[in-house]
């Protein structure tokens, strides 16, 4: 495998208790357990959902369990990206609520903040999105998480090509490269991020 592959889902299936039970019973101990601390059914199947994407994925990408890859959910979406050996990857998924402006404002650089707001408010919704998805991606994939800081680098969105570093913090070493997707309905935007320059669309799979 040589390039980045990333597939989603609907965990919707996976409210049927009947369906969950089924692809519970599948998951190794410690994912069960994690299910089990949850406290909504709706977040659980999210949770059951994410691993059984996960575990399908490998299937379809002939991957081995030893390759990177990353988790990411919210609403009724999971999706996973798996990267080559030796490669780092992040990848997030959001559905698109409000226009956060204050938020933005207060945790975006400037310049970022600057190219949401100059965007026509009927934009502005789908810019925060994606920015937001874009940083969390990066923050993923350079293992630092939230220890690195929505603010501790800077993205640039070209109105052609594809989103790039325009500040990168200097303890993080190497090169990333970005994707965005948006799901088919249009209202959750993607963005996946990684060491390697190489992406596939991504590929919806039925969790059942």
């Amino acid at each position: 495998m040589n390039t980045v592959l990333t597939y989603w889902a609907e965990i919707e299936p996976l409210l049927n208790p009947e369906n969950y039970q089924k692809i519970y019973d599948t998951l190794p101990l410690w994912r069960r357990e994690k299910a089990d601390r949850i406290r909504f059914s709706r977040d659980r199947a999210l949770s059951v959902g994410a691993w059984r994407l996960y575990t399908l994925a490998l299937e379809q990408a002939e991957a081995a369990e030893e390759a990177p890859f990353n988790l990411s959910h919210s609403g009724d979406y999971v999706l996973v990206s798996i990267a080559p050996e030796k490669e780092q990857v992040g990848c997030d998924i959001e559905v698109m609520k409000d226009a956060k402006d204050s938020l933005a404002k207060r945790f975006f650089r400037q310049q970022e903040y600057e190219w949401m707001m100059a965007q026509e408010e009927k934009d502005r919704k789908e810019a925060f999105y994606r920015l937001w998805v874009l940083k969390e991606s990066f923050m993923k994939a350079t293992r630092y998480g939230m220890k690195l800081g929505l603010d501790s680098f800077e993205l640039e969105i070209p109105e052609e090509g594809e989103p790039a570093l325009c500040v990168q913090p200097d303890f993080v070493k190497g090169r990333y490269f970005f994707r965005e997707y948006t799901v088919p309905r249009k209202d959750a935007r993607i963005a996946v991020c990684s060491t390697s320059s190489m992406f596939v669309q991504p590929k919806k799979i039925e969790l059942i």
